[in-house]
């Protein structure tokens, strides 16, 4: 899960043009900071959107107003309707979203807003994607500091999808295998903020809440908007989104 683009597969891109990495872009901060990190460090960027019929389905809308921000022109936004399956408050309406969870709950208990196998189901797809375009690498914003207890943003989840991402590929049998990018895995939330605004992301592009009200305003209560109001909070910046809100 190196970071940077390594010599080899820099090697492997060729000189007369630099390694395509597959971005998994939901239009929230983190997955925006993934982009903007990935561009900086050299990589071309594809750009994959889910519209999983998620109730925050306004973050699709983010995540094209950040790839036109970041200049990608390369963005797939692909239908995969996991609410067929429930036993999610993200994609089932009649599930509510968890509000003013006690912090130790936070990062321990898995909360409704776990859609089964999600990550598993997305890197998949990205997998694919970055197969057919002859990308080097898929890049996800998942974090295992400051996040809602997910099993599935584990570093050891990500290194068993790199092994699988290897063995279930034609360019991973060839001897090129994918690589798995997770820059922020190991990140707080405030170092993500501040690492976007190096980057010089407009934060006030994403969008991070759960529930959200009319035009996309932030429910203020839900996982997400508060583990993003304490990054910011932390990190002493101005989120925009709330300000401009």
């Amino acid at each position: 899960m190196n970071a940077r683009v390594p010599k080899a597969v820099a090697a492997q891109a060729g000189a007369d043009r630099p390694p395509r990495a597959v971005v998994l872009l939901s239009g929230g901060l983190d997955s925006a900071t993934v982009a903007a990190w990935a561009i900086r460090e050299g990589w071309r960027v594809t750009a994959l959107s889910i519209d999983y019929s998620q109730r925050h389905r306004c973050e699709l809308d983010a995540a094209r107003e950040v790839a036109r921000h970041l200049g990608i022109d390369d963005h797939v936004v692909l239908a995969v309707n996991l609410a067929v399956f429930g036993s999610s408050s993200l994609v089932d309406p009649a599930i509510p979203v968890p509000r003013d969870r006690p912090e130790d709950a936070l990062a321990h208990d898995i909360p409704s807003t776990y859609v089964p196998a999600r990550n598993t189901v997305f890197l998949s797809l990205a997998l694919a994607l970055a197969e057919a375009r002859g990308a080097e690498a898929i890049a996800v914003g998942v974090n295992a500091i400051d996040y809602s207890g997910y099993p599935d943003c584990r570093p050891e989840y990500l290194e068993a999808f790199q092994r699988l991402a290897a063995l279930a590929t034609k360019a991973g049998v060839e001897g090129r295998p994918i690589g798995i990018l997770a820059p922020l895995v190991h990140l707080t939330k405030a170092e993500i903020v501040i690492l976007g605004r190096d980057l010089g992301l407009d934060a006030g592009l994403t969008t991070s809440c759960y529930d959200p009200g009319p035009g996309g305003r932030p429910c203020g209560h839900c996982d997400s908007c508060r583990l993003r109001a304490a990054g910011f909070a932390t990190a002493g910046v101005v989120d925009p989104r709330v300000a401009g809100g």
